[in-house]
C-alpha cells in the first residue's frame, strides 16, 4: 500500500500550503484529493512534486504492509 505521509512532512518543513504544491507542481486539486487518500497516481505526477521540491521520491512516499495480508 501507498503512503504519501513523507510528502505531507515535506511540505511542512517547507512552509507550504497544499495549494501551494499544487501551483509550484501544476497538479490538480483532484490529484492532490488522490494523494490524501493514499491512491495511486502516475510517475509524472511524482516527477513533478519532485521537481517543486526538490527532492528524491522515497523522500515524499513509501510502501507498506497491507492489514493482514503480508505476502501483497
Amino acid at each position: 500500500m501507498i503512503s504519501y505521509n513523507k510528502l505531507w512532512h515535506q511540505i511542512i518543513d517547507k512552509n507550504l500550503k497544499k495549494t501551494d504544491l499544487c501551483a509550484k507542481s501544476g497538479i490538480s486539486s483532484s490529484t492532490l484529493a488522490k494523494l490524501s487518500k493514499n491512491e495511486s497516481v502516475s510517475i509524472d505526477v511524482l516527477e513533478r512534486i519532485c521537481d517543486a521540491l526538490n527532492c528524491d521520491i522515497g523522500d515524499i512516499m513509501s510502501f507498506r504492509e497491507r492489514d493482514g495480508n503480508k505476502n501483497a
